[in-house]
């Protein structure tokens, strides 16, 4: 694709994303999105939401709610807005997001962020490999396909879900004082909590959509059309992770069960219990 410049677009053309819309603004990651956008002061966040949820949604947003399974409801949702966050529960129906992502582009939407806030896009292996890899990458052929721009978010593992919801995650189960290491507990892997998702988003919205003209090298959004942006809070082990714990809670190794896994192990016991996404 060629590269577009702000000094070519039709008159009246401006400059940023003013008008974004966020599916599942009351959840989990959808909320911190939509409140770090509001916070910017730039644009006009909509939620659109289901006719029957009772999500508690951040003050601010416009909010309309749609029957997924009418389009013209969603068509109507989304006339108008140039950005959409698509942040669906993992219990959503399957086809979902693929009617979402039809309707926005019979709306006229420009951009794009399809449902899946974790793992390497560019990773085609670990795609492969993973539980929510396939849907991850049906959202971005369906946005392809419509004509749409998307930006995936490469955020690494939620840090708050990751440590809090049991073993199968980190290792940790919190509440019963015990955790499994993965080989000696060691290896440190990228991590984000849900606000630096929120904010790597209204950061990234904040840029100018298009380069003025050929001169100007300042980033703009253009800049990760169809693109990864990577995103992390820190780099972290489990170890650190137990070290933190015990910060916290004035506890020591002597307080909690230890148990040790080799990843190959579990890697293929995983493979064992797991059911296709």
């Amino acid at each position: 694709m060629s590269i577009k410049y702000a000094k070519d677009q039709p008159a009246g053309f401006i400059n940023y994303i003013k008008n974004v819309a966020v599916i599942g603004a009351g959840g989990e990651v959808g909320k911190p999105i939509a409140t770090e956008l509001l916070k910017t002061g730039k644009h006009n966040v909509t939620a659109i939401t289901r006719l029957n949820s009772n999500s508690k949604l951040p003050t601010g947003v416009n909010v309309i709610r749609v029957n997924y399974d009418d389009e013209q409801t969603l068509i109507d949702a989304l006339k108008g807005q140039q950005f959409l966050f698509i942040t669906l529960a993992a219990t959503a129906p399957r086809d979902t997001q693929a009617k979402i992502i039809t309707a926005a582009a019979k709306a006229g939407v420009s951009w794009v962020m399809p449902n899946s806030y974790a793992p390497d896009f560019a990773n085609k292996a670990l795609m492969t490999d993973i539980m929510i890899g396939p849907a991850a990458e049906a959202g971005v052929a369906s946005v392809e396909q419509a004509g749409m721009s998307w930006i995936y978010m490469t955020c690494g593992f939620w840090y708050e879900f990751s440590l809090s919801v049991g073993s199968p995650w980190c290792g940790f189960d919190i509440l019963d004082k015990k955790v499994t290491f993965y080989d000696d507990g060691n290896m440190r892997i990228n991590m984000s909590t849900w606000e630096q998702c929120g904010r790597a988003a209204a950061h990234l919205l904040s840029l100018k959509e298009l380069p003025d003209d050929e001169t100007d090298q300042s980033p703009t959004i253009s800049q990760w059309r169809n693109k990864i942006l990577y995103i992390s809070s820190f780099l972290a082990s489990q170890r650190d992770m137990l070290d933190s714990i015990h910060r916290v809670m004035g506890t020591t190794d002597d307080d909690r069960q230890i148990d040790y896994e080799p990843t190959d192990t579990r890697y293929t016991r995983g493979l064992a219990n797991s059911t296709v996404w």
